[in-house]
């Protein structure tokens, strides 16, 4: 049996996914024995450990420069020791180069199996990456585990699907029969998808698999090979989804740099000399604006990036005000606000929120806030594990500094302990207070648990601040609370002309900054966020030409 054979039915599972825009997952997201085997929890441990100190040799790459690496657990705040294979970047592009008129003539049912199969051999391996993921990034483990296996396969997964439905949506060849009257011309027409050639996908810090698994997949279901550039501060996680594409790469007789790792260090990096690289012809981004902003004006690239944006909550009414400062006060709390959908600056009009109890004053609900981030953080058995840690030294800077612009402080930040890692790094949520007309202070992405709370006319008022920041510095998620339809469809309506997708009256155990596979395309590419829209058809078929030929055709 092909691997496409073995994995038809869950391609087709996927492709219907698409269509239909409800739940589906592939891989159960609960980390429970009787899924994933009894001892899977402990080996995924034992794996990990047992690589810490020590080289990185599962890749199936040669002709390394050195060996690098210099990650460290935000936990623990020790170097994990690990070091990887680092290569001269015309090595890199070199092998892809080679690879990439291999790879662009395995027929889409192979190139499929082989990325189907990759996934199913990940899956085995998804604790060992939840806590490479977790001493890389500092998310808790429920998260890591989450993000970076089951969430992110699916993502993978959704990338073929999307890829496999736009290569086989035309046929390899046709009979053109055309009638002119005493004669018909008789062509035989075929069409070929040609991939652009030679990828980069440039990683962060914060979701190294998450966020880098669509344009990866993608890149490869489209026939073009891949240059993987992880984040200096945590590689281990995709180093083990290359990994293992490349082991199964290796046994269907292909070469295995058809999927290439590329490291780097802070101090020697590579990727502006990868990307300007006239050979390079994709790049995928997940990072700051500015290196973003410069990726996207390169020339003679197809660039997809996912950048900082300025995420809004409106509130205007509500049936039960408790609920919400609960679901908000998770949301901020949520790996520490080290989410790029994470709420930001909260619209609330200075004569409160409309409940079914009445007004809830400005001041009430900041109370409410602060009592719910408090209750949630102070808790021993949620607090620690909700939070995680703060992935980089700078951020946790940032959030000191964030008094420093003024206005009332209804909540600092303060550390507490994990009971299992004394020494990690954590700070709780802070909440200020501004005014609608300090646009100076909340018109950039402040990333990390900071929140604040913005006092406005009213709503409409709201709505036009939180237009107005996604349009003019991008978005990539709106948070709406409102009991009225009218005020609702003018809150769709408007973000939706600042292409930001909005989660209306958010209480249970959905939060404004999740995103579900198969139903949300996350960046939508309509603001200066970026401009990969995960599985959009564009996000597919700017990664191939179509070219046709023709002749007479034969009697």
């Amino acid at each position: 049996m092909s691997l496409f054979e073995k994995h038809k039915d869950l391609l087709n599972k996927a492709v219907n996914a698409l269509h239909e825009r409800t739940f589906f997952a592939a891989y159960p997201e609960h980390p429970s024995p009787k899924v994933y085997g009894e001892t899977a929890d402990a080996d995924g441990r034992n794996e990990f450990q047992n690589s810490l100190g020590k080289k990185f040799e599962e890749l199936q790459q040669d002709t390394e420069n050195s060996w690098v690496g210099s990650e460290e657990s935000p936990y623990t705040q020790e170097q994990l020791g690990i070091t990887y294979p680092a290569y001269e970047v015309s090595t890199l592009v070199t092998n892809s180069i080679d690879s990439f008129h291999e790879w662009r003539k395995v027929s889409i049912t192979d190139r499929a199996g082989i990325l189907l199969e990759s996934l199913d051999r990940i899956k085995a391996r998804f604790f060992e990456v939840a806590y490479a993921t977790m001493h890389t990034t500092g998310q808790g483990y429920m998260m890591a585990f989450q993000a970076s296996g089951p969430h992110a396969a699916d993502r993978a997964l959704e990338a073929i699907a999307a890829g496999y439905e736009e290569l086989t949506k035309f046929p390899e060849s046709a009979r053109w029969d055309k009638p002119m009257g005493k004669y018909n011309i008789v062509l035989d027409k075929e069409w070929r998808a040609v991939p652009k050639g030679p990828a980069v996908v440039i990683g962060c810090s914060t979701f190294p698999t998450w966020n880098s698994v669509p344009g990866l997949y993608a890149n490869l279901i489209t026939g073009n090979p891949v240059i993987v550039k992880p984040h200096p501060g945590a590689i281990l996680p995709m180093a083990i989804f290359v990994a293992e594409i490349q082991k199964v790469l290796a046994e269907k007789g292909y070469s295995p740099n058809i999927c290439q790792l590329g490291v780097d260090t802070h101090d020697s990096p590579i990727t502006k000399e990868l990307v300007e690289h006239e050979e390079v012809k994709i790049i995928d981004f997940t990072g700051n604006s500015t290196f973003g902003s410069y990726l996207e004006n390169l020339d003679g690239k197809c660039v997809f990036t996912e950048k900082t944006g300025v995420n809004s909550a409106i509130l205007d009414s509500t049936e039960n005000i408790d609920k919400v400062a609960a679901n908000l006060a998770f949301s901020l709390s949520l790996y520490s606000g080290q989410m790029c959908t994470a709420p930001q600056n909260f619209y609330i009009p200075e004569d409160g929120i409309d409940t079914s109890e009445g007004k809830v004053s400005f001041e009430a609900f900041a109370e409410k806030l602060v009592d719910n981030i408090n209750g949630l953080v102070d808790n021993p058995k949620a607090g620690p594990f909700v939070l995680g840690t703060i992935q980089n030294p700078a951020t946790s800077e940032r959030i000191k500094k964030a008094t420093d612009m003024g206005g009332k402080v209804w909540l600092d930040s303060r550390s507490i302990e994990n009971p299992m890692f004394k020494t990690a790094r954590i700070s709780t949520p802070i909440v200020l207070e501004l005014a609608a007309d300090d646009k100076e202070k909340f018109s950039t992405e402040l990333f990390g648990p900071i929140a604040l709370l913005i006092k406005t006319e009213n709503t409409d008022q709201s709505i036009a601040l939180a237009k107005e920041m996604a349009m003019r510095y991008g978005a990539l998620s709106c948070g709406a609370y409102t009991t009225d339809p009218s005020i609702k469809e003018k809150i769709a309506d408007e973000m939706a002309l600042a292409a930001t997708p909005v989660s209306f009256n958010l209480v249970g155990g959905i939060y404004m900054n999740q995103n579900a596979g198969f139903s949300d395309f996350h960046v939508t590419g309509g603001n200066p966020a970026g401009n990969a829209s995960f599985t959009n058809p564009e996000y597919l078929v700017k990664r191939f030409t179509w070219v046709g030929h023709r002749e007479p055709a034969s009697v």
